[in-house]
């Protein structure tokens, strides 16, 4: 189910982790609420999870992998309908009371028991190529702005616009398979700021102060996500001098991009001198997070990725799942960086903010 080797804390999370840390932004209940009762907040996050199921059933069922994949698709569905209903009657149920992690976690142990590894595979590869294609152009594009203040902020729209790429909401998933998406046309389209959370200029201020000796960056999605919008910003980090470790997923869920798929990814983006258009990748580390899911506790991450944070100076934790569905009030002994689009309607009320509104969440630890 999870990788083999022992999981760790993160060494950068505040001290002591235990009244520091909780993963889950979003409380379900509260210990006033009857245990043996679903919550009214508990009910609508079962119903969204039950939302995705139709779109899951789809990539399951084409999934050529797995034999009978139409049948045990199908199986997938009623079992994880059931699982959920359970929840809905006994919120006590199957490992609960439920958040994020562990309705992620039922969805992914369902699939896995009937052998589908990964089912957003097909879908991963195809936007993987086509963000190939465009990754030059998009880094010309940046490095075309000689003011560094609107170039940074260009790199950020880039990372919004390709956190677009998510398969793991319903609405998006829909959209995706009708039409595609654009890269370019979403960093026209994003919502105006100030953003429900907009720290970019006290950012922006840092940016043209500081250059951080050590980035860790928690990785997203694949496709745009992950070629047009995390690395053109990793490679400006490159480029002042930073050391940069991208940490992602051991195992597939959803259209995340996995730990073996980035170091494919990278190969392919660079020339024949090991360079990222032009910037050398020496400082570039790719590192596997440990993590199975969508969504990610920092108190259990691979021994490699805790190495080789341990001296990090700013950790960045990008796209909804890992950003702002958990680890949006993660406190660090170092400056970080809380990224992404808000894609679940739940999210946007908890925030008071829009559907598809933005997060730049920035906090800085004062040496």
């Amino acid at each position: 189910m999870e990788s083999s080797a022992e999981l760790v804390p993160f060494p950068l999370l505040l001290t002591p982790i235990e009244s520091n840390y909780r993963a889950c932004t979003i409380p379900y209940r509260f210990p006033s609420d009857n245990p043996r009762k679903a919550t009214p907040i508990e009910l609508s996050w079962i119903d969204l999870f039950h939302n995705s199921i139709p779109s899951f059933r789809k990539r399951a069922e084409s999934d050529g992998t797995v034999a009978d994949a139409h049948v045990k698709a199908e199986k997938f569905a009623q079992r994880y309908s059931e699982i959920l209903e359970d929840l809905k009657k006994d919120p006590e149920s199957h490992g609960g009371p439920p958040d994020c992690i562990l309705l992620c976690r039922l969805r992914e142990l369902v699939l896995r028991e009937l052998g589908f590894r990964d089912i957003f595979k097909k879908v991963k590869d195809e936007e993987n190529a086509k963000a190939i294609s465009l990754f030059e152009n998009v880094v010309h594009l940046n490095d075309a702005i000689e003011d560094e203040s609107k170039r940074l902020e260009n790199l950020v729209r880039g990372i919004f616009a390709g956190n677009i790429f998510d398969l793991g909401s319903a609405q998006l998933a829909e959209v995706f398979s009708r039409d595609g998406m654009s890269f370019l046309a979403s960093c026209q389209n994003l919502l105006p700021r100030p953003w429900v959370i907009d720290d970019l200029d006290s950012f922006k201020l840092k940016w043209t102060r500081k250059t951080w000796k050590k980035v860790i960056i928690f990785v997203d999605n694949s496709g745009a996500d992950i070629i047009l919008g995390i690395l053109p910003f990793a490679r400006e980090l490159l480029r002042r001098g930073s050391q940069v470790v991208l940490a992602a997923n051991d195992l597939p869920s959803i259209n995340d991009v996995t730990y073996p798929e980035l170091i494919e990814i990278i190969a392919k983006l660079k020339d024949e001198k090991g360079q990222l258009v032009g910037v050398d990748t020496s400082n570039l580390l790719i590192a596997n997070s440990g993590n199975d899911l969508p969504v990610i506790d920092l108190t259990r991450i691979s021994q490699e990725l805790a190495y080789l944070a341990a001296d990090a100076d700013l950790v960045m934790l990008e796209g909804m799942g890992r950003g702002i569905e958990t680890n949006l009030y993660a406190q660090f002994k170092c400056d970080s960086l809380k990224i992404g689009m808000v894609k679940h309607l739940e999210v946007a009320q908890f925030l008071g903010g829009r559907l598809y509104d933005c997060v730049f969440k920035y906090n800085e630890v004062l040496s």
